[in-house]
């Protein structure tokens, strides 16, 4: 598999999720008194953060041509990648009660049964492709007791309290953690990327 069909998912995926625009969605009460957010995958990303900048210089024809065990195609690979890990996050939303639709990513590929699993705004995230960036990665973790049963890459809205807290996985670096309160299956399509 060469180089660009790898990397082109990801970079697609950004330039469609991270527009760099705040959301204007309106608070929403979810059960209860306790006030939630309504998000999308385009608040988590820093305004001034702009991934799609991250190739500029590279000659992605070059590379295209170039097998995956090519040196300059690894180093390339390499810096993007660390890249994504080093993605900046909003401290601002640390502590918000948040609602947020994506796909679920278990931790343990066979696990039906998840007390944590990533977040993550498009299909194939993790597994088919290189891993979103780390801003928009979540590390989704229910309270002790609880576990989420669902399967791969089922689409839920998950709401909870998020926190600005970097975690690392064999799948993939995450910028941000819910605390999860509430998991339901999402009813509509989220928007192909």
């Amino acid at each position: 598999m060469r180089l660009f069909v790898r990397l082109f998912p990801v970079i697609l995926a950004l330039g469609l999720v991270g527009c760099g625009e705040e959301s204007s969605e309106p608070e929403s009460a979810i059960s209860g008194a306790m006030q939630v957010e309504e998000i999308d995958w385009d608040r988590l990303i820093p305004v001034e953060w702009q991934p799609e900048t991250l190739l500029e210089g590279f000659d992605l024809d070059a590379f295209d041509a170039m097998d995956d065990d090519d040196p300059r195609a690894t180093a390339l690979m390499d810096k993007l990648m660390a890249l994504w890990a080093d993605a900046p996050v909003v401290e601002e939303l640390d502590g918000l009660r948040v609602r947020l639709p994506g796909f679920v990513v278990p931790l343990e590929l066979d696990a039906q049964k998840m007390s944590e699993f990533l977040l993550v705004p498009y299909y194939g995230a993790c597994i088919h492709v290189p891993p979103p960036p780390a801003n928009q990665t979540v590390h989704v973790v229910a309270p002790e007791g609880r576990e989420y049963v669902g399967e791969l890459f089922d689409t839920v809205w998950v709401t909870g309290t998020l926190r600005v807290i970097r975690s690392s996985s064999e799948l993939a670096d995450a910028g941000y953690r819910i605390d999860l309160t509430e998991i339901e299956p999402y009813d509509g399509e989220l928007e192909p990327l």
